[in-house]
Formats: structure tokens, sequence, C-alpha cells
């Protein structure tokens, strides 16, 4: 039987009713994403229209998933709401922590005692309060959660930017940061402004090396990495129904790098395959008997144009495998045109590693199809001529492929299999290399390709795509190779091609495991202790964050002016600072420490007013924070983008940063410093980001007044003596106002005021 069979139910037995009132209320045909979302209100059956865009909506997920990386702080956090026992199914995943060296057996082993301190803390804390727990080695959330809980019209928030990887069994799966979950464990609402909509319509079916990874990669370069930004995007089309649903997961969880909310696609044949293949028929059993609910109305997809707020349409049968990169995952090439981008940008030809598998890309389709290019070159007497990696998504997906011999095949090639966990995908890498420093190209099936993100060198040219492409580039170790054209010279001197790759959606023999590695949590875990150790380096217990005085903000001096891209990754790096991510204090050694001064186009090197000397960032806010001196950050375009970690918001929140000024905001870091109480504002006009100088001691006034839709002022007083203003505006609602005024939302539950 499959996890939470009867609060399954419990939602199958609401929809149609549920669905009936929202057609009602909105009197149209509804697309899949309202269903869902009307369905899941707070308060039960809809009674108004929600506007698209501006409302903001109480919603009720079914359940919470978190990875120990980000679980330590919500757990942290949720220790604090003094609830005992998590109000949903909740889980946690420990994927983040393993770093990937040697290999996979390795690996694991010298993870388990590096980390056991954090192990033990997030095993005790779910046997404490109710949450399954995955032990190091289970595999990645992402992959774990389709495979074991991800359901058509169901909602789940995970601690993850891609937690939208279930959308691929049809489920509305959003990324969010650590206090939201918090929120949701103890019982409370969740708070989303309800999402403008996208709708892709594909057509056709794919064929030869064309993969599911391509529609994304396709959709990125169409969208941008925040044309998705406060958007829900739904696929649909004869072209969505050919897909498997793990092609669709790969899909809906990429969907994270275009900015979007979540992304989904409605249940049919190949989510029903997927569910019996995973053994939970008695999911599908339950789907079918509501399935008209579980997909957009006909009218719908008749006329897109009348329901969406934009529609693109791909046409499958004409899409190419693309290549997208580098430093950002939309710039979008399409295979036939990349050799030439690669020659005119000078890009490193030179293909040193290709690295596939990961929770975008590591099913047993995928693994299959790249199998059988490994097997062409070990058959066709080509030498691999680039490094090769392979990182299963699960314990599940790596018995059976090897069940089935396709990790031999690997092998063969020199491949090296890493752990199940993210390892490469999020700078968990330590990279073979005898130059660090040395430009150089890798290519991944990942999802993510900031610079400096998979290795820490800004010098690498980090491309991705399919795990077809990525294998058949490592098999000739030159980006410059088009494996739909080209042909390769084997070791006996014969040219020879690539033919097209061959896979399976699932295993013929079914899914095979000996221990998916899942631990249940205690039937009564009162008795259970939790333990933090007060010396302990790795694991901090919080404490509550100030209330704002009342007052306006005087007297801020600036931190830093940071220029162009400045992604969590920038402002809370992963790699080796990981090890922190339960201990506030520790982590906050890393704040900002990526992001580029505008003023001196250096990392980790801005201004102290105190001394007039240049520092680190974290020390000079440290310096400000004891002469109880408050702060500004000033961002530009998107400022927040990619990773959904929290600890982007709650370290300048920690060393006393008091307001965020931007360009724009990503959604979810937007959401992130609400929850901590920071304020986090947008110029009303962009070009004022060039009035801000150095040396300005800045004011921000309208607080006391501080109402939704109302804008605030900024007063800058330059060092030469003049003063100049200009308006800013925010999102904040009356209830985040709220959780400013408190110091965090956190603390208004632990005082019983939400």
């Amino acid at each position: 039987m499959a996890f939470d069979i009867e609060m399954i139910q419990k939602v199958y037995s609401n929809l149609e009713s549920r669905i009936e009132a929202a057609k009602k209320v909105v009197g149209k045909p509804l697309t899949l994403t309202e269903k869902i979302l009307y369905s899941h209100l707070w308060n039960g059956n809809p009674e108004e229209v929600y506007t698209r865009g501006t409302s903001y909506v109480d919603f009720a997920p079914d359940r919470v998933a978190m990875q120990d990386a980000t679980a330590q702080m919500a757990l942290l956090q949720f220790m604090q709401a003094g609830r005992p026992q998590v109000a949903v199914p909740s889980t946690v995943h420990c994927d983040h922590l393993i770093q990937a060296k040697v290999g996979a057996s390795e690996d694991l082993a010298i993870a388990n005692n590096a980390n056991k301190e954090v192990y033990d803390f997030l095993s005790s804390v779910c046997n404490k309060y109710g949450l399954g727990f995955w032990k190091p080695g289970a595999g990645i959330i992402h992959q774990v959660v389709l495979e074991n809980y991800a359901f058509p019209g169901g909602m789940m928030i995970g601690t993850d930017s891609h937690t939208p990887n279930a959308g691929g069994l049809g489920m509305i799966a959003i990324g969010v940061g650590g206090a939201d979950a918090c929120d949701v464990m103890a019982g409370f609402a969740w708070e989303l402004k309800f999402p403008k909509l996208i709708g892709v319509k594909l057509t056709g079916k794919m064929s030869g090396w064309t993969a599911a990874k391509d529609v994304i990669l396709k959709v990125a370069g169409v969208l941008t990495v925040k044309g998705g930004t406060g958007c829900i995007v739904e696929y649909f089309g004869e072209g969505a129904r050919s897909l498997s649903a793990t092609g669709k997961a790969t899909i809906c969880n990429m969907g994270a790098e275009i900015g979007a909310t979540t992304s989904i696609f409605g249940y049919d044949e190949k989510a029903e395959d997927y569910l019996r293949g995973t053994s939970r028929s008695d999911i599908a059993d339950l789907a079918n008997q509501v399935k008209a609910h579980l997909t957009g109305d006909d009218e719908v997809y008749a006329n897109p144009e009348q329901y969406f707020d934009q529609v693109i349409e791909i046409n499958l049968s004409e899409l190419e495998p693309h290549i997208n990169g580098p430093f950002t995952p939309d710039l979008a090439w399409p295979i036939s045109k990349f050799a030439a981008a690669v020659k005119e940008h000078n890009w490193p030809a030179k293909l040193e590693v290709g690295l596939i598998g990961s929770c975008t890309n590591s099913s047993y389709e995928d693994i299959t199809r790249a199998a059988s290019l490994a097997q062409q070159a070990v058959d066709k007497d080509l030498l691999t001529k680039a490094e090769y990696t392979v990182t299963p998504g699960s314990e599940l997906v790596r018995y059976t492929v090897e069940r089935d011999g396709y990790l031999d095949t690997f092998e063969k090639i020199g491949g090296v299999v890493l752990a199940n966990a993210c390892g490469p995908c999020i700078g968990q890498w330590a990279r073979h290399t005898d130059d660090p420093a040395r430009r150089n190209s890798i290519i991944t099936s990942f999802n993510r390709n900031f610079a400096k993100r998979n290795d820490g060198n800004p010098n690498t040219h980090a491309f991705v795509a399919s795990p077809e492409i990525v294998t058949a580039l490592a098999i000739a170790g030159d980006l410059t190779f088009n494996p739909l054209t080209d042909t390769l010279v084997n070791q006996k001197g014969e040219s020879v091609r690539l033919d097209e790759p061959q896979g399976l959606e699932m295993p013929i023999k079914g899914y095979a495991v000996e221990d998916a590695g899942y631990q249940a949590p205690a039937e009564d875990g009162s008795a259970v202790s939790v333990i933090v150790d007060e010396a302990s380096s790795r694991l901090q217990l919080l404490a509550p964050f100030p209330a704002w005085e009342g007052t306006d903000l005087k007297g801020l001096r600036l931190l830093i002016k940071a220029k162009g891209k400045c992604t969590t990754d920038h402002i809370s790096m992963a790699g080796p600072w990981l090890k922190f991510r339960g201990h506030i204090d520790n982590i906050s050694n890393n704040m900002l420490i990526g992001a580029v001064n505008y003023f001196t186009e250096q990392t980790d090197s801005v201004k102290n007013q105190l001394t007039g000397e240049y520092g680190p960032v974290p020390a000079t806010q440290r310096a400000y924070k004891a002469a109880n001196i408050g702060t500004i950050v000033v961002g530009d375009e998107n400022y927040g983008e990619g990773s959904s970690r929290e600890h982007a918001a709650m370290e300048p929140r920690h060393l006393g940063v008091r307001v965020i000024l931007v360009k724009s905001f990503a959604r979810i870091h937007e959401t992130n410093l609400k929850k901590q109480g920071m304020l986090g504002i947008t110029f009303a006009d962009p070009a004022d980001y060039n009035k801000i100088q150095e040396n300005d001691v800045i004011d921000i006034e309208g607080l006391t007044s501080f109402a939704p839709g109302k804008q605030l002022k900024v007063v800058l007083h330059h060092d030469d003596g003049k003063t100049e203003s200009f308006a800013v505006n925010h999102t904040y609602n009356e209830q985040q106002i709220e959780w400013f005024k408190a110091g965090a939302a956190l603390n208004l539950i632990r005082m019983n005021k939400v």
C-alpha cells in the first residue's frame, strides 16, 4: 500500500465537490492548475474568485518534504513552535551532505562519519515529531518523492527549489523556505500569491536524439530565468501525453530555472503506468475514479489563449536536442548551432567531464538511454575522451539498473558511479583537476549551471543537456561534436557514427530494491529526546529575532551594492558551507561573499564606514552589528534567484541587516525575507539604483504607517552634504506586515497569534 493512502483518499473524496464549487464561483471552465488550487483552499470550498498575480491566498498543502541541508533550519524553527507532532505527513531526505570524491560506497561511508551529528539530530527530530526519515544513500529528495509520495491532484511544499519535480505526476509541488514548511507542519495555512498561468501546448512526438529535457531547455530559452516568475506552467496536448511520467518530472523539475512557481502535467496513462510500476496501484485505482478532475477541462485546451495568461506551442516532432549555457540555464542552443557558438564565443571546446544523473535526470529511462550510447562506445571500439560520472537518483533506481547490467556498461567506458545524492549538482564535488584555475568546460544533465555552482571554479564553463547528449559528448571529448551528424575515429582508425539512443521507460522485470533507506518514526515520540550540544559547530538552537522597534529606520549604512546576478548561491554559498546549515552563526560567515561589489568590481570586499578600510562582507557586517548600526543591502534584477535556501534570508537577519532594496526579487527569496521579519523593498524607478553611493547614510521612511500597496521612501544622505530621496515599492499584505512588526512569522506562531 502507498504511503499516506488515507490522506489521499480524503483529497479525492473532496475533489469533485470543491471543483464544482469553484466552477460556479469562477463561472468558466478550469485549468488543471486552478482545479488543484481551488480544491486546496484553507477554508474549504471556494467562495470568491482570486485575481491572478494579485490575490494572496491561504492554502492547505497535503504534505511537506525537506532535504537534509534545509531541514536542519526548518526543524530547528519547528521545535520553537511548541507542537507535539507535525500536522501533515512530512519527510526528511539526506541527500545534500554527501560529497562526491571517489565513488558511491567510499563517499557514503565518509559522509556518515563526518555528518553523524547532523544525521542523528535529524533522525531524532523525525522520530519525536512523526516525520518519515530517508537515510543517507536512500536517494535525492525529488526522485524519492516521485517514487513514493507524489500523487495526481495533490499539493505539497518542499524546502528545495526543485520540488516541482512532482508535477510530472500531476501534483502542485512548490519550493519554499523552511519557515513556510514550519508553518504547515505546525498546522497553519500556507500563503501564496495566486499565480498567473502559462500554458505550454506540446504537439507531435519526440524521436531519435530528442529527449524530454530538450522541452524545458527550449522553454528556458523562450522565457529566460525570470520569465516564469509568479506563474505556474501547465503542459498539455497530444505531445504531453506521449511523454513518460519521469520525462514530465524532468521538465517540471527544471521549471525552477525560469523562476516558475511550479510546473504540472495532467494525469494520463503514462502517469498511471508509473504509479503501478512503483507499487502504487491503489493510488492509480483512486485516481482513475476522478480522472476527469485531474486534467484541465476540454474547453481550456481547445482554446488555451482564453484561459492562460501566455501560451507557448512546441512541436516535439521538430524539436532539436538543446545545450544550454554557460553560466546560466536559459542560454539555449539547438545542437545544430551549438558548435558555431562554441567557436564564436571562444568557449573551451575540449570537454573535461560529462556528468549524468541528479534529481533532474536519473530515471530508469534516462539511465538506459545513456547506457545504450556507452555500449555503442564499447562495441565500436571508441575511447571515451572525457571523465564521466553517473549519479543515481535513488536506491530504487540504482539497485534496479545495477541488476539489469547498466552500471557495468558505464564502468566499461570508465564511468564512475557516485552515491545516490546531489553531489556535483550542488557543488558537493571534490573535482579531480591538475589546474583549478584553468578555463575549462563540463557538461551535465543537471538543472543549474551558475558560475562556480558545480566545482567552485569561476573558470568552469558548465553546460546543461540531456543524459544522451552528455554521454555522446563525453565519448567525443569535444563540445563541437554533433552526434546527429558527425563521426568519430575509433582506436582502429575507423570513422564511426553513434546510433540514436534506445531506452525503456520502466524496467521489464519491474523495479527492485533490498533496502530503500526509509525509517518510520516512533509511534509515540513523546519520550524521544533531541539533544543539541552547546559546543557544536554544526548545530545551534535558535533564538527569536527581535521585533520591530516601531519607528522609521534611520542612519543605515550601505553594506554592499551588489552588481548583476546575485543568486542565493552568491548570498549563501553551498559546497563546503553545507556543513554549517544547522548553525546560523557559523554559516553567516559566508553571507554575500559571492556578490560583486558595484564600487570595486570585487567579491567579498566592502568598505567599513567605521574604519574606512575594505574587508570581508561578513566581518564588516559583524562590526556594524557590534556598534548597533543598522545596514542595508542593495541589489539588481531577480535578486535571490536559484535555490530556495532560506539561509540567504536568515544570515542577513541574524547579522543585523535591516533592509534589502533591489530592482526585483525572485519569488522564494522575497517570501523568505518576509518570513524572517526582514524589510524587502524594490525601486519604484529602477534607475534610482544608480543614485546610491558607497558612503551614503540611508533612511527608510513611512514604516509607522506601513500598509499594503502604500509606497515607502528612501532618503540618501551623501557624504558631500547633499540629500535626495525616491519612492520604493513593496508587496507586503496585512499579515506579512504583522510578521515584520513581530520580528518574524515564527514569533507570531510562538505567541499563538496566528
